[in-house]
Protein backbone atom coordinates (compact mmCIF):
# COMPACT_ATOMS: atom_id res chain seq x y z
CA UNK A 1 0.00 0.00 0.00
CA UNK A 2 2.82 2.41 0.81
CA UNK A 3 4.46 1.67 -2.54
CA UNK A 4 1.19 2.55 -4.29
CA UNK A 5 0.93 5.72 -2.19
CA UNK A 6 4.43 6.73 -3.30
CA UNK A 7 3.58 6.10 -6.96
CA UNK A 8 0.33 8.10 -6.75
CA UNK A 9 2.20 11.05 -5.25
CA UNK A 10 4.89 10.79 -7.92
CA UNK A 11 2.48 10.61 -10.86
CA UNK A 12 0.12 13.27 -9.54
CA UNK A 13 2.77 15.93 -8.98
CA UNK A 14 4.68 15.04 -12.14
CA UNK A 15 1.53 15.64 -14.18
CA UNK A 16 1.08 18.96 -12.39
CA UNK A 17 4.39 20.25 -13.78
CA UNK A 18 3.90 19.06 -17.36
CA UNK A 19 2.00 22.18 -18.56
CA UNK A 20 4.38 25.13 -19.17
CA UNK A 21 4.49 27.44 -16.17
CA UNK A 22 6.78 29.78 -14.29
CA UNK A 23 8.70 26.96 -12.57
CA UNK A 24 9.55 24.73 -15.52
CA UNK A 25 10.17 27.63 -17.91
CA UNK A 26 12.49 29.27 -15.39
CA UNK A 27 14.34 25.98 -15.09
CA UNK A 28 14.62 25.73 -18.88
CA UNK A 29 16.14 29.21 -18.96
CA UNK A 30 18.52 28.31 -16.13
CA UNK A 31 19.64 25.20 -18.02
CA UNK A 32 20.35 27.19 -21.17
CA UNK A 33 22.27 29.91 -19.34
CA UNK A 34 24.18 27.89 -16.75
CA UNK A 35 24.11 24.27 -17.82
CA UNK A 36 22.76 21.03 -16.47
CA UNK A 37 24.88 21.02 -13.30
CA UNK A 38 23.29 24.21 -12.01
CA UNK A 39 19.88 22.99 -13.18
CA UNK A 40 20.26 19.94 -10.92
CA UNK A 41 20.94 22.22 -7.95
CA UNK A 42 17.68 24.03 -8.66
CA UNK A 43 15.74 20.78 -9.17
CA UNK A 44 16.94 19.12 -5.96
CA UNK A 45 16.36 22.23 -3.83
CA UNK A 46 12.89 22.82 -5.29
CA UNK A 47 11.88 19.16 -4.90
CA UNK A 48 12.95 19.12 -1.24
CA UNK A 49 10.72 22.13 -0.55
CA UNK A 50 7.94 20.38 -2.47
CA UNK A 51 8.05 17.43 -0.05
CA UNK A 52 7.33 19.66 2.96
CA UNK A 53 4.79 21.74 1.04
CA UNK A 54 2.87 18.66 -0.09
CA UNK A 55 2.77 17.22 3.43
CA UNK A 56 1.35 20.46 4.83
CA UNK A 57 -1.25 20.77 2.09
CA UNK A 58 -2.31 17.12 2.41
CA UNK A 59 -2.81 17.60 6.14
CA UNK A 60 -4.93 20.65 5.41
CA UNK A 61 -6.89 18.81 2.70
CA UNK A 62 -8.17 16.40 5.34
CA UNK A 63 -10.44 19.17 6.65
CA UNK A 64 -11.82 20.06 3.22
CA UNK A 65 -15.10 18.32 2.41
CA UNK A 66 -15.92 16.94 -1.03
CA UNK A 67 -18.49 19.59 -1.88
CA UNK A 68 -16.22 22.56 -1.19
CA UNK A 69 -15.74 24.81 -4.19
CA UNK A 70 -12.15 26.07 -4.27
CA UNK A 71 -13.31 29.36 -5.79
CA UNK A 72 -15.49 30.08 -2.75
CA UNK A 73 -12.66 29.85 -0.20
CA UNK A 74 -11.94 33.34 1.11
CA UNK A 75 -8.97 34.95 2.83
CA UNK A 76 -10.30 38.08 4.48
CA UNK A 77 -12.34 40.00 1.92
CA UNK A 78 -10.83 38.25 -1.11
CA UNK A 79 -11.29 34.86 -2.71
CA UNK A 80 -8.31 32.52 -2.51
CA UNK A 81 -8.25 32.05 -6.28
CA UNK A 82 -8.09 35.84 -6.78
CA UNK A 83 -5.17 36.23 -4.36
CA UNK A 84 -3.30 33.37 -6.01
CA UNK A 85 -3.78 34.90 -9.46
CA UNK A 86 -2.65 38.34 -8.28
CA UNK A 87 0.46 36.89 -6.68
CA UNK A 88 1.22 34.87 -9.81
CA UNK A 89 0.81 37.94 -12.04
CA UNK A 90 3.35 39.85 -9.95
CA UNK A 91 5.71 36.87 -9.87
CA UNK A 92 5.40 36.17 -13.60
CA UNK A 93 5.94 39.81 -14.55
CA UNK A 94 8.99 39.99 -12.29
CA UNK A 95 10.52 36.80 -13.68
CA UNK A 96 9.70 37.75 -17.27
CA UNK A 97 11.26 41.19 -16.81
CA UNK A 98 14.41 39.73 -15.29
CA UNK A 99 14.65 37.22 -18.14
CA UNK A 100 14.25 40.02 -20.69
CA UNK A 101 16.86 42.22 -19.00
CA UNK A 102 19.36 39.34 -18.88
CA UNK A 103 18.64 38.04 -22.38
CA UNK A 104 21.92 39.34 -23.80
CA UNK A 105 24.15 38.06 -21.01
CA UNK A 106 26.51 35.25 -21.95
CA UNK A 107 26.06 31.89 -20.18
CA UNK A 108 27.93 31.57 -16.89
CA UNK A 109 30.62 28.92 -16.40
CA UNK A 110 29.07 25.58 -15.59
CA UNK A 111 31.59 24.83 -12.82
CA UNK A 112 31.25 28.12 -10.95
CA UNK A 113 30.61 27.50 -7.23
CA UNK A 114 28.63 30.69 -6.81
CA UNK A 115 26.38 29.65 -9.69
CA UNK A 116 25.60 26.35 -7.97
CA UNK A 117 24.77 28.10 -4.70
CA UNK A 118 22.65 30.65 -6.56
CA UNK A 119 20.74 27.89 -8.35
CA UNK A 120 20.04 26.08 -5.08
CA UNK A 121 18.83 29.29 -3.44
CA UNK A 122 16.70 30.06 -6.49
CA UNK A 123 15.08 26.62 -6.22
CA UNK A 124 14.33 27.15 -2.53
CA UNK A 125 12.80 30.59 -3.14
CA UNK A 126 10.55 29.42 -5.98
CA UNK A 127 9.63 26.32 -3.98
CA UNK A 128 8.32 28.56 -1.20
CA UNK A 129 6.80 31.18 -3.53
CA UNK A 130 4.66 28.73 -5.47
CA UNK A 131 1.05 29.61 -4.57
CA UNK A 132 -0.41 27.95 -7.65
CA UNK A 133 0.17 24.63 -5.86
CA UNK A 134 -2.27 25.62 -3.11
CA UNK A 135 -5.49 25.14 -5.14
CA UNK A 136 -3.85 22.19 -6.94
CA UNK A 137 -3.37 20.24 -3.72
CA UNK A 138 -6.63 21.43 -2.18
CA UNK A 139 -8.44 19.81 -5.10
CA UNK A 140 -6.34 16.74 -5.94
CA UNK A 141 -5.27 16.11 -2.35
CA UNK A 142 -8.89 16.14 -1.28
CA UNK A 143 -9.79 13.91 -4.24
CA UNK A 144 -7.31 11.12 -3.49
CA UNK A 145 -8.18 11.18 0.22
CA UNK A 146 -11.95 11.01 -0.32
CA UNK A 147 -11.52 8.16 -2.82
CA UNK A 148 -9.32 6.38 -0.26
CA UNK A 149 -6.38 6.17 -2.65
CA UNK A 150 -4.19 7.59 0.11
CA UNK A 151 -4.51 7.06 3.85
CA UNK A 152 -4.27 10.05 6.14
CA UNK A 153 -1.95 8.62 8.80
CA UNK A 154 1.42 10.31 9.19
CA UNK A 155 3.45 7.53 7.56
CA UNK A 156 1.25 7.41 4.45
CA UNK A 157 1.33 11.20 4.04
CA UNK A 158 5.12 11.25 4.45
CA UNK A 159 5.49 8.55 1.78
CA UNK A 160 3.04 10.40 -0.48
CA UNK A 161 4.97 13.65 0.00
CA UNK A 162 8.28 12.01 -0.90
CA UNK A 163 6.59 10.61 -4.00
CA UNK A 164 5.43 14.14 -4.81
CA UNK A 165 8.99 15.41 -4.46
CA UNK A 166 10.31 12.73 -6.80
CA UNK A 167 7.50 13.51 -9.24
CA UNK A 168 8.44 17.17 -9.45
CA UNK A 169 12.10 16.18 -9.80
CA UNK A 170 11.39 13.89 -12.76
CA UNK A 171 9.14 16.41 -14.50
CA UNK A 172 11.59 19.27 -14.05
CA UNK A 173 14.52 17.14 -15.18
CA UNK A 174 12.54 16.37 -18.33
CA UNK A 175 12.14 20.10 -19.01
CA UNK A 176 15.82 20.78 -18.34
CA UNK A 177 16.96 17.94 -20.58
CA UNK A 178 14.53 18.98 -23.32
CA UNK A 179 15.74 22.60 -23.19
CA UNK A 180 19.35 21.46 -23.50
CA UNK A 181 18.46 19.09 -26.34
CA UNK A 182 16.58 21.79 -28.27
CA UNK A 183 19.47 24.22 -27.97
CA UNK A 184 22.05 21.67 -29.13
CA UNK A 185 19.87 20.08 -31.82
CA UNK A 186 18.84 23.30 -33.51
CA UNK A 187 21.86 25.41 -32.51
CA UNK A 188 19.62 28.05 -30.97
CA UNK A 189 21.28 30.95 -29.20
CA UNK A 190 20.65 31.47 -25.48
CA UNK A 191 19.53 35.02 -26.35
CA UNK A 192 16.69 33.73 -28.55
CA UNK A 193 15.57 31.15 -26.00
CA UNK A 194 15.66 33.70 -23.17
CA UNK A 195 13.51 36.08 -25.20
CA UNK A 196 10.99 33.35 -25.99
CA UNK A 197 10.73 32.29 -22.35
CA UNK A 198 10.35 35.92 -21.26
CA UNK A 199 7.56 36.53 -23.78
CA UNK A 200 5.80 33.31 -22.74
CA UNK A 201 5.89 34.35 -19.06
CA UNK A 202 4.43 37.74 -20.00
CA UNK A 203 1.66 35.93 -21.88
CA UNK A 204 0.88 33.76 -18.85
CA UNK A 205 0.63 36.88 -16.67
CA UNK A 206 -1.61 38.56 -19.27
CA UNK A 207 -3.85 35.48 -19.36
CA UNK A 208 -4.36 35.66 -15.58
CA UNK A 209 -5.20 39.36 -15.80
CA UNK A 210 -7.75 38.77 -18.57
CA UNK A 211 -9.20 35.86 -16.57
CA UNK A 212 -9.81 38.06 -13.52
CA UNK A 213 -11.24 40.90 -15.64
CA UNK A 214 -13.72 38.49 -17.27
CA UNK A 215 -14.71 37.14 -13.83
CA UNK A 216 -15.24 40.70 -12.56
CA UNK A 217 -17.30 41.72 -15.61
CA UNK A 218 -19.28 38.48 -15.47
Amino acid sequence: MLALTFIIGLLLNAMGYVPPGNINLTLAQLTINRGMRQAWGFILAFSCIEVFFTFGMMRFARWISSDVDIDTIRVGAFQLSFLVDIFMVVLLFTMATLAWINRNKSPQPKTATDSRKGSVLYGVILGVLNPVQVPFWLFFGNYVILHEWVNTDYLSLVVFSFGSGFGSMLALYGYAHFAQYIQEKFALSSRLINKCISIFLYCLALYLIIKQVLIYLG
